[in-house]
C-alpha cells in the first residue's frame, strides 16, 4: 500500500469518525424518534395560528399532528409553509398551523407513523382582556449546568403563574456562542418548558451578531414584515387587549431606520388598549453595556418612536441586572410616559453596578428600582450602597394584564436555596376602549428601501457617536478610569 493510499484511507477514516461522533452527539439530545429542539411560537393571529420548528437527526418528512381533547383534528386545520432544510449536519423543519379555535387547549406530536415526538401542548388566545406571561432574559450559558440554572428560574416562574400562563417571553441571548452544542444544551435544559407553552423569542446579540441565520433557523416566526432575517427577526402580534412588537437589536448594531419606521407604522396600526415593545438591548442601564453608544442611541431614537406611538412598556435584557425607570417622555420623567424595564438575567452570568454610568449614561432621576444580582447591591431611592443577600440569584418576571390594569412583578431565586424574593412590583392603569389605529397602510420594507435606509442609519450612528456619545465618555473618563483601578470593572 502506497503512502498516498494510506493517507487517503486515514483521511476517510477521520471523516467517518467525525461524522459518527457528530450524529451521535445530536442523537444524545434527541428523543427515540430522533426529534429534538421542538418549539411552538406565536406566528400571526394568536387566536388561530401557531408556528412550529424542530430538528431531526435524519432526513424525514415535515409532519405534525394536532389533538383537541385527545382527538386528532389535524385534517380540520390548515398546514402551510412546510420547510425541511439541512442545517449544521442535521435537518431543520418548520410548519405553520392555522384554523385553530380561540381559547382552546391543544396537544401535538411531531412525526408520522410509529415515530412520534414527545407530546407538546399550547393554548390559543381567547380574545378576552386578560394576558398572563412569564418574561426572562439572558440565559447566555455554555455548559449544561448553567443552562439548568436558567431553566430552574423559569420553571419556578411557570409554577407561580400556573394554568393561566398564555406565553413565555425570552428576551434574547439564548446561548453564549450560538453553537450546535449550546443549542442542544438549551434544548435539553428547557425541554419540558418549551413543550408546555407558546414561546415569544427575541434575538439577542449572542444569537445574531456574527451568528447569521441561527436565530431564524431555531424558531418559526412570522417574517413577512421583518426588515431582514439574517441576524434576527422583528415581528408583532396581538394577545388579549395588548399589542406586542418584537425588535431585532442586531439590525445594524442597534435598530436600523427601517426598523424604527416599521415599529412606528406597526404600533399606529393597532387599536389595542396596551402597547408593549420587547427587545434585547436596553436603552437604560448601569451595567457594563450601558456606556456604549448603542444604548445611548436607543435612549434617543427608540424613545422618540415610543413617545409618538403611546407605548406603555418596553421590556429588554442584555445587561444582566434589573432596572426599572420611572415613566419617561422625551427622556424626561412624565406621568403616562413609557416605562422601561431591564429584566435581569435568569442565568448565572451577572454584572456589577457601574457607578460611573450614573448621570453620565443613565440619569439617576430616571431610576425607580435597580438591583445588581451579582452582589445584591440595590438602589434605595438615594444611593446604590444598600445590599441584601436575598438579591443574589437568578431573576424572572411575570406580566399580567386585566382590562385597564397591567401588573409586572420581578423575583430573584437564590442559587443555593429555593427561596424566592420579590424585588419589584408595579401596576400601570389606563382607561380601556380608547385605542385608535391611525395607520392602515403596508408595514413591510422593500429591499431597496432597507438598503437606502441603511445608509442613513450608518451616517446617523456615526454622527451620534461623534456629537453626543464621545463627549459623555470624555466627561466621564476620570470616573471610568477610577472604577477600573479601584474596583476592576469597566
Amino acid at each position: 500500500m502506497t503512502n498516498f493510499t494510506k493517507k487517503c484511507l486515514s483521511a476517510l477514516l477521520a471523516v467517518a469518525v467525525m461524522f459518527t461522533f457528530t450524529v451521535a452527539s445530536f442523537a444524545s439530545y434527541a428523543d427515540d424518534a430522533g426529534i429534538f429542539r421542538i418549539s411552538c411560537t406565536v406566528n400571526g393571529d394568536s387566536k388561530t395560528q401557531r408556528g412550529f420548528c424542530w430538528y431531526t437527526v435524519n432526513d424525514s418528512e415535515t409532519k405534525i399532528s394536532i389533538y383537541k381533547n385527545g382527538s386528532d383534528v389535524t385534517d380540520e386545520l390548515t398546514l402551510s409553509g412546510a420547510v425541511s432544510e439541512k442545517w449544521q449536519g442535521c435537518y431543520m423543519h418548520k410548519i405553520t398551523v392555522s384554523g385553530l379555535e380561540a381559547g382552546t387547549d391543544y396537544t401535538y406530536k411531531i412525526g408520522d407513523g410509529a415515530d412520534l415526538s414527545r407530546e407538546g401542548s399550547f393554548t390559543t388566545d381567547d380574545g378576552d382582556d386578560e394576558v398572563n406571561a412569564v418574561v426572562f432574559a439572558d440565559i447566555q450559558a455554555s455548559s449544561i449546568e448553567n443552562f439548568n440554572v436558567g431553566a430552574r428560574a423559569v420553571t419556578t416562574a411557570y409554577r407561580m403563574v400556573g394554568d393561566k400562563l398564555d406565553f413565555a417571553v425570552n428576551l434574547g441571548d439564548f446561548t453564549n456562542d450560538s453553537t450546535d452544542e449550546e443549542w442542544n444544551y438549551y434544548a435539553e435544559a428547557f425541554d419540558k418548558i418549551n413543550l408546555t407553552s407558546t414561546l415569544v423569542p427575541v434575538a439577542g446579540n449572542h444569537d445574531g451578531l456574527g451568528k447569521y441565520h441561527w436565530f431564524n433557523n431555531m424558531f418559526n416566526l412570522d417574517t413577512s414584515k421583518s426588515v431582514q432575517n439574517l441576524n434576527g427577526v422583528n415581528y408583532s402580534f396581538d394577545y388579549g387587549n395588548a399589542h406586542f412588537a418584537v425588535l431585532n437589536t442586531n439590525d445594524m448594531l442597534t435598530v436600523s431606520y427601517s426598523q424604527l419606521k416599521w415599529l412606528e407604522k406597526d404600533m399606529n396600526s393597532s387599536s389595542s388598549d396596551w402597547k408593549i415593545v420587547l427587545m434585547h438591548k436596553t436603552p437604560y442601564s448601569l451595567g457594563k453595556d450601558g456606556k456604549w453608544p448603542d444604548a445611548m442611541y436607543l435612549q434617543e431614537a427608540l424613545s422618540d418612536v415610543c413617545d409618538k406611538c403611546g407605548v406603555d412598556l418596553v421590556l429588554s435584557g442584555h445587561d444582566h441586572q434589573y432596572l426599572r425607570t420611572k415613566p419617561l417622555t422625551n427622556n424626561e420623567v412624565r406621568d403616562n410616559g413609557s416605562v422601561y424595564v431591564l429584566c435581569g438575567t435568569a442565568g448565572s452570568k451577572r454584572y456589577e453596578i457601574r457607578k460611573f454610568a450614573v448621570d453620565n449614561f443613565t440619569q439617576k432621576s430616571f431610576i425607580n428600582t435597580m438591583v445588581a444580582q451579582k452582589d445584591g447591591f440595590y438602589f434605595n431611592g438615594t444611593d446604590f450602597d444598600s445590599q441584601s443577600d436575598e438579591y443574589i440569584g437568578s431573576c424572572f418576571n411575570t406580566l399580567r394584564i386585566k382590562g385597564g390594569e397591567l401588573e409586572f412583578k420581578s423575583y430573584i431565586i437564590s442559587d443555593d436555596k429555593d427561596e424566592v424574593t420579590l424585588i419589584d412590583d408595579f401596576t400601570l392603569s389606563k382607561q380601556t376602549g380608547e385605542g385608535e389605529a391611525t395607520y392602515d397602510g403596508d408595514t413591510s420594507t422593500g429591499t431597496l428601501e432597507y438598503a437606502a435606509g441603511g445608509v442613513g442609519t450608518v451616517f446617523g450612528l456615526l454622527t451620534f457617536v461623534i456629537t453626543k456619545w464621545l463627549p459623555r465618555v470624555i466627561k466621564a473618563l476620570p470616573e471610568i478610569i477610577g472604577s477600573y483601578i479601584s474596583e476592576g470593572v469597566f
